[in-house]
This record gives structure tokens, sequence and C-alpha cells, in this order.
């Protein structure tokens, strides 16, 4: 991945506040053309940079009123491959890292209510072969959201 310089950050502090700003627009703010905007996000996508480019739906206007962590220990690490290929199959599921610490795997899932998520963690997460534990965190609010930093540390 290439280094990113200041207009790439000024760019990307602008599109991270709002995605759907038009390129136009960012260029007025950047001081250059629509063209160069195009080109250098373009050039962030191909890099890497900018991995994708989404609208963040409300989960609760969907009726998934539970946000819920869950720390899930396997029998042997070498197995979390296996195991996320079967979470792929579960859509509640949104996140799923690989971590240090007391647990193998953290995924975060949404449910509609706490019969659904006794269902997908006594019926769909505990079957899995070589989960051994789960630990279930339920989020009673989301406090903040953000990307990080746009900081120059990176910027040539």
């Amino acid at each position: 991945m290439d280094k990113i310089d200041a207009l790439d950050i000024k760019i990307l502090s602008i599109l991270s506040g709002n995605a759907r700003m038009p390129f136009k627009d960012v260029a007025a703010e950047c001081g250059v053309s629509r063209a160069a905007i195009h080109q250098r996000v373009q050039h962030m996508i191909e890099d890497g940079v900018i991995t994708g480019s989404s609208f963040d739906v409300n989960p609760k206007s969907l009726g998934y009123s539970t946000c819920t962590y869950v720390g899930i220990t396997l029998d042997s690490g070498s197995r979390y491959r296996k195991v996320v290929e079967q979470l792929l199959h579960i859509p509640e599921v949104v996140e799923c890292h690989f971590t240090t610490g007391p647990y193998t795997m953290l995924v975060k899932l949404y449910a509609r209510d706490n019969g659904q998520l006794m269902d997908l963690l006594n019926g769909k997460l505990q079957s899995i072969e070589g989960v051994v534990t789960t630990e279930t965190l339920i989020s009673l609010e989301q406090s903040i959201k953000r990307e990080v930093p746009m900081a120059s540390g990176n910027v040539e």
C-alpha cells in the first residue's frame, strides 16, 4: 500500500463524514478539480486504503433490538477458519475477529429479542464443531461509532 499524502487525508476526512457527498463538492472544499478527486479516490480504492462504501442501516429499524458480543473459545485455534465458514451461514453474525486473550474469537451479532438470542447461542453457535464455550455480553447502548482518526502518521 502506497503512503497517502495530506490531500488524501483531507479527502478521506470529508468522505468518512459523508460518503455520499458529490465529488464536485469535495473538490471545491479541497481546492482541486473533480477529476483529481475521482482519480485520488479510485487510487485509494485500488490500494486498499478505502475498503468499501455502504449505508449504515439501523438494526433496530429492521426489528433487531439486541446487539450482542460473544466470546467464543475453541478447542484448538487451528479450527478458526472452519468455524468462520459456519458463522457465515448465520446472517445475524455481523462481525467476527480472531483474538488474543481469554477467547479464541469475538463475534458481534444482532437478535430480535432474547428468545432469538438464546436460539442463536444454544442452537447455532454452541453446536458448531470445535466450540467449547461461549460468553455473552449484551450491549445496552452504542455510545461511539466512528472511523479511525485521519492522522498524518502515514503521510508523505
